[in-house]
């Protein structure tokens, strides 16, 4: 479970990851164009913009680089491991 901070934190899942973007299964609606911090228990942190709304989550863009790579790979991984 990751934690979605905008306003306040709202407990978000990652249902889709890479170096370039995120969704989020969430109750949160932060704006369009809103920049968020994204913390995952194995990954890190990461700030990302809110690109598109859904009805069952959002979706976030992040800068393409080494910390963006790292923290994509790191929730990956993290969830490759656990059991189920």
């Amino acid at each position: 479970m990751c934690v979605l901070v905008s306003d306040r934190p709202s407990p978000a899942a990652l249902r889709e990851i890479s170096a370039t973007g995120a969704f989020l299964e969430t109750n949160a609606r932060p704006e369009l164009g809103t920049m968020v911090e994204l913390r995952h228990p194995e990954a890190g942190a990461i700030h990302g913009r809110v690109q598109s709304l859904a009805t069952d989550g959002i979706r976030l863009i992040f800068t393409c680089g080494e910390h963006s790579m790292g923290f994509a790979l790191a929730a990956i991984a993290s969830d490759m491991s656990r059991p189920g």
